[in-house]
C-alpha cells in the first residue's frame, strides 16, 4: 500500500498496534483488519461479513477513519475513539474551575481534543462577593489550561488540542483578541470569537457595542439587557458594563488576526440556526479545529472518504469519477462510525450520555484538490466548484439515506423528536424523499457530516491533498517530530503529481491544473468553502492562507464575505512573526495545535 516512505512513517509510529515491546500489527493489513473486526463487534449480527466489508472500504484506503479510531479501535486499552469533545459548563468559583480543569486533562490524556466557552466567567476586576477576592478574567485562567495540556502530553499521551471561545460581548473580549499577539502565548489553544448576527449588523451601522455579563456576577448598577448567555436555555439579565464602537472592536479582531492567525471568527446565530438538535442544545464552542459545533459535553467521530480512490483514467480524456462506488464507500463509512459509538470509551459519563443520545458522525472528504487535478479542473474554477458541489450532495444525501435505514434496523437516537428535528432549517434543505423518510422511520445519527482536516491520515494514504485544501506543493520537504522530540525530514511529493510522473513520465511539463496553495487567492479559497457548505450539518475546518503582503483591507473584506456567503465562520492565516512561515512542513507531536490545525 504505501508508495511514500513518509506514509510509512505515519502507520508505524502512530496507528500501528503495539503491545509494549511485542508488535501486533505486522503490516498494514493488521491494522484494517483490527479496526474492522473492532467496529463489527458493535453489530448484533454477521459480524465476520460486515468484518469484511469493513475491511474492504479500509483497505483501499476509500476510507480513512479518524486517528482516534486507526490507533485505538480494538486494542483493549482505556481511549476514546472520538477526536472531538466540547467540554462542560466552566462555572464561575474556583471549585468550578478546577473541576472543569480535571475533566479537560481526562479527556485529553484518552486522546480527545476539547473546546471550553470561557464565557461564563466574570470579567477581570469583578469582585467575588463571598470572599472578597477579585476576579482574574478568563484569560489568566485560561493560561492553567495551557499549562496543563502540556504536562499532559509530556507524560506520552496522546495528542490532543483545545479551543477557547470567548462572546464578543464579554467584558473582557479584549484581552482574548489579543492574547496570542506575543509568540509563545496560549500555544495549546486555537481562539475563536463568537460573533453574532447583531454584532455584524451593529458594525455595519458603525454602532457602539454594550459589554455584558450576567447580573449575579456582575457588579455596579446600570442598565440591564436580556441575553441567552452561554449555556443557559433563555434569556437572562445582563448588565452594561461597558460600551465598545463595533468598527473599533471589529478592527481590533481582525488586526489580531493579520498579525498572529488567530482568533478566528464563529457566526454563533449561524451555527445554532443550522444545528439539527436546535430544539434542546444552545452551542456556544466547538472542537479543536472548528469542524464540530457541540453542546457542553458533546461528542463527535470522525471519518474522511479519500476521494482520489474513485477517479478512474486519470489524466485522460476520459477520466470520470466513479459516484456508484463512491455512494457505496459512504454507506458503509456511517455503519462505521455508527458503530464507534457504541465500542468506544469514553473519558467521562457525562460525553458517554451525549455522545450515545445523539449518535453524532462527522463523515467528510479528503483528496479534494487532487481528485480535481486527476479529472482535469483548476482548483477554484466554475467546473472544479460544480464537481465540489456534486461530489458533497452525494455524499450528504447518501449519508442521510443511509442513517434512515439504520434507523430502521437499529433505531433512531434518543434524543429524536420527530417534529421539532424536521423543522430545522437545515433539515427543511433536504430532498422530500428524505425528510418523509425521517418523518416515517426515524434516523439514526443527529448529525452525519463534518469537513475536518486530515493532515496525518492524508500523508498515511500516500500524502493525498488534506481535506478540501489545495494542493501545498508538488514537491517538499517536510520534517516529523515525534513524541520523543526526535525529528526527521522526508521529501515528499503530491499524491496526484507522482502519478502523473508514472503515466506520463518523469520529465513531461504538469499540466496547469496543478495549483498550489501559494498560488491560489484567498477569495478562491473562500469560494471553495462556500460551495461544500449547504451539504455539511456540522461544520467545515478551512484555513484561506493569505499572503503575507495582502494589504490589510483586503485581509478584513474576506472575514465580511465569509458572513455574506453564509458560512458558519473564517479562519485565516497570513505569515507572520508569531507562527512564521505558512505551512512550515512541520508535524510537532509535542504541541497540540500547529498550523494545519490537524485533528487526527
Amino acid at each position: 500500500m504505501f508508495r511514500c516512505e513518509i506514509s510509512c512513517h505515519i502507520w508505524d509510529t502512530r496507528y500501528r498496534f503495539r503491545d509494549g515491546e511485542r508488535v501486533i500489527d505486522q503490516t498494514i493489513d493488521d491494522t484494517w483488519w483490527r479496526i474492522s473486526r473492532a467496529l463489527a463487534g458493535a453489530e448484533s449480527q454477521d459480524r465476520e461479513t460486515w468484518a469484511g466489508r469493513f475491511h474492504a472500504v479500509l483497505a483501499g484506503c476509500r476510507f480513512l477513519p479518524v486517528g482516534r479510531i486507526q490507533a485505538g479501535a480494538g486494542t483493549g486499552r482505556q481511549v476514546t475513539l472520538f477526536n472531538c469533545f466540547v467540554m462542560g459548563r466552566v462555572e464561575d468559583s474556583i471549585d468550578g474551575i478546577f473541576d472543569a480543569l480535571k475533566e479537560g486533562a481526562l479527556t485529553m490524556q484518552q486522546g480527545g481534543g476539547v473546546g471550553y466557552d470561557f464565557s461564563t466567567l466574570r470579567p477581570a476586576g469583578s469582585r467575588a462577593r463571598t470572599v472578597g477576592t477579585v476576579a482574574s478574567g478568563p484569560v489568566p485562567f485560561m493560561r492553567i489550561w495551557d499549562a496543563m495540556c502540556a504536562t499532559v502530553l509530556s507524560t506520552g499521551a496522546r495528542r490532543g488540542a483545545m479551543m477557547a471561545t470567548l462572546r464578543v460581548d464579554h467584558p473582557d473580549i479584549v484581552k482574548f483578541v489579543e492574547a496570542k499577539r506575543e509568540g509563545g502565548q496560549l500555544r495549546h489553544f486555537n481562539l475563536s470569537v463568537l460573533v453574532p448576527d447583531a454584532f455584524m449588523e451593529a458594525v455595519r451601522r458603525d454602532e457602539a457595542w454594550p459589554l455584558v455579563f450576567p447580573v449575579q456576577g456582575a457588579d455596579g448598577a446600570g442598565e440591564i439587557v436580556e441575553r441567552r448567555w452561554s449555556g443557559d436555555v433563555s434569556p437572562v439579565p445582563c448588565r452594561v458594563l461597558a460600551r465598545i464602537g463595533a468598527r473599533d472592536l471589529w478592527n481590533r479582531i481582525m488586526r489580531a488576526a493579520y498579525h498572529s492567525a488567530e482568533p478566528g471568527v464563529l457566526f454563533v446565530d449561524r451555527i445554532n440556526r443550522l444545528n439539527n438538535l436546535h430544539y434542546r442544545e444552545n452551542i456556544s464552542a466547538t472542537n479543536p479545529c472548528g469542524e464540530i459545533p457541540l453542546p457542553y459535553y458533546g461528542a463527535c467521530d470522525l471519518g474522511s472518504i479519500n476521494l482520489t480512490a474513485f477517479v478512474e483514467d486519470p489524466f485522460s480524456r476520459d477520466a470520470r469519477f466513479d459516484f456508484d462506488a463512491f455512494r457505496d464507500a459512504v454507506v458503509l463509512a456511517v455503519r462505521m462510525l455508527d458503530d464507534a459509538v457504541d465500542v468506544s470509551g469514553f473519558p467521562l459519563p457525562a460525553q458517554r450520555e451525549q455522545a450515545r443520545g445523539t449518535r453524532r458522525i462527522g463523515l467528510g472528504i479528503t483528496g479534494l484538490a487532487d481528485a480535481m487535478i486527476m479529472l482535469g479542473h483548476r482548483y477554484g474554477d466554475d467546473g472544479s466548484l460544480a464537481f465540489a458541489r456534486e461530489i458533497m450532495r452525494a455524499l450528504c444525501h447518501r449519508a442521510y439515506r443511509t442513517s434512515i435505514d439504520l434507523a430502521l434496523e437499529k433505531g433512531a437516537f434518543p434524543y429524536f423528536e420527530r417534529d421539532a428535528y424536521l423543522s430545522g432549517e437545515f433539515v427543511r434543505m433536504l430532498p422530500a424523499d428524505i425528510r418523509d423518510g425521517i418523518a416515517s422511520r426515524g434516523i439514526r445519527n443527529s448529525h452525519l457530516v463534518a469537513i475536518a482536516p486530515t493532515g496525518t491520515i492524508s500523508l498515511l494514504a500516500n500524502n493525498v491533498s488534506s481535506g478540501l485544501e489545495p494542493v501545498f506543493d508538488v514537491d517538499y520537504t517536510r520534517r516529523i517530530v515525534d513524541a520523543s522530540g526526535e525529528g526527521r525530514e522526508y521529501a515528499i511529493t503530491d499524491f496526484a503529481c507522482r502519478l502523473w510522473r508514472e503515466l506520463k513520465g518523469p520529465h513531461v511539463p504538469l499540466p496547469d491544473t496543478f495549483m498550489n496553495a501559494r498560488s491560489l487567492a484567498p477569495d478562491v479559497h473562500l469560494a471553495a468553502q462556500a460551495a461544500l457548505a449547504p451539504y455539511v450539518d456540522s461544520a467545515i475546518s478551512k484555513t484561506v492562507n493569505v499572503p503575507r503582503d495582502l494589504p490589510f483591507g483586503e485581509f478584513e473584506s474576506l472575514y465580511l464575505d465569509a458572513f455574506g456567503l453564509g458560512l458558519k465562520g473564517c479562519t485565516t492565516f497570513r505569515a507572520n512573526p508569531v507562527t512564521g512561515e505558512v505551512l512550515s512542513s512541520v508535524i510537532d507531536a509535542k504541541h497540540c495545535c500547529s498550523i494545519e490545525r490537524e485533528a487526527d
